[in-house]
C-alpha cells in the first residue's frame, strides 16, 4: 500500500487474498477482457487501487452468479464507455438479478425436496423399514442407523 497521502495501491498478491481468486485466475481476466487493463508500477508490476478491487469483487460476484464470460465482457466494455451506458449496465444488472431470483426459487424448491427425503428416509429408519414399508433386518437396521 501507499503512504504519504497517496491512495492506497495494493498488488495482485493482496488482491487475490481479498478477492478469493488465484493470481493466476486475476491474470486471466485481465488478458480475457474480465477487468480493464491494471496500472502498473514503475517495477511492471499490478497495481489495483481500492476502486480496482472493488471492480474486481463485482466481477467475481457476478461470475459466480452465473454469468457467463461473454456478458461480464459486455459490461467491461460498458464500464469502459463511460456514464453514458449507465442505463445499459442497469438493465444487464437487472436481468442477472431476475435470473438469480429464478434460481433462487429453483433451489428452494429443489431444497424442499431434498429435505421432505431426508424425513422419509428418517421415518423409514426409525421405523425399520425398506422402502416398500416392509421389515428390514436386525443387521440392516444397524446399518441405516449408522448413516
Amino acid at each position: 500500500m501507499a503512504g504519504n497521502g497517496q491512495a492506497a495501491m495494493f498488488g495482485i498478491r493482496d488482491v487475490a487474498e481479498q478477492t478469493g481468486l488465484s493470481m493466476e485466475t486475476l491474470r486471466w481476466y485481465e488478458r480475457a477482457g474480465l477487468v480493464p487493463p491494471v496500472h502498473r508500477g514503475s517495477d511492471g508490476r499490478r497495481r489495483y487501487s481500492a476502486a480496482e478491487v472493488g471492480f474486481v469483487r463485482l466481477i467475481v460476484c457476478l461470475r459466480r452468479t452465473g454469468m457467463p464470460v461473454a456478458r461480464v465482457r459486455e459490461f467491461v466494455d460498458l464500464v469502459r464507455r463511460g456514464a453514458s451506458t449507465h442505463g445499459k449496465r442497469m438493465t444487464l444488472l437487472t436481468e442477472q438479478r431476475d435470473r438469480i431470483l429464478d434460481q433462487m426459487a429453483q433451489l428452494r424448491a429443489d431444497l424442499a425436496t431434498v429435505e421432505h427425503k431426508i424425513g422419509h428416509y428418517g421415518e423409514l429408519i426409525e421405523a425399520g423399514l425398506d422402502c416398500e414399508g416392509a421389515p428390514v433386518s436386525a443387521r440392516t437396521a444397524e446399518l441405516q442407523r449408522r448413516g
